[in-house]
């Protein structure tokens, strides 16, 4: 997995021969995120509206920045085996600086409620704007038989990585 978010970031990242300062990461934090679907996921894809939060431990060129915590909304069309949604992460920095990032491109492998997730975005306002962002995680359903129940799956949580170059 991490030789794919690689190739997918060297691919996304702007013309290094233009901008070599931009080629470094700038900021990798590792946290956790809790997401939220509204209707809960489920065996077919539907309209969903998503939500959600994250925290982060981070490294960063800027040696001020620690941490930061995140809020998440969005949607799109989801389900627990297909994900094509939009969302967007408005970041708060220890710092106090915030950085909202979109996200468009995603790949979210839900598996009987477990879900594998690598989303490529933009940070599009604040702090590092223009940068290239990925965030790989894994976010786990407490009932895994959910996706096959009336409500779906509601609610996933777990590890989370934030990486922006």
């Amino acid at each position: 997995m991490a030789a794919a978010l690689l190739a997918v970031l060297v691919h996304a990242a702007p013309d290094a021969s233009a901008h070599a300062s931009r080629a470094a990461v700038a900021v990798s934090c590792a946290g956790s995120n809790t997401i939220s679907f509204s209707p809960g996921l489920s065996l077919t894809a539907q309209p969903t509206r998503i939500g959600g939060s994250g925290a982060y431990s981070c490294l960063s060129t800027d040696p001020a920045l620690r941490s930061g915590t995140s809020s998440i909304s969005g949607g799109g069309w989801n389900g627990c085996f297909f994900s094509d949604a939009t969302t967007a992460e408005w970041i708060t920095w220890n710092t106090g600086e915030q950085t909202k990032v979109v996200y468009h491109l995603g790949n979210v492998q839900q598996v009987a409620g477990q879900a594998v997730v690598l989303i490529v975005g933009r940070v599009v306002k604040g702090k590092f704007k223009g940068r290239t962002v990925a965030s790989p995680g894994l976010q786990v359903a407490l009932d895994p038989l959910k996706c096959a129940s009336k409500g779906g799956v509601e609610l996933i949580n777990g590890p989370s990585t934030l990486v922006i170059v």
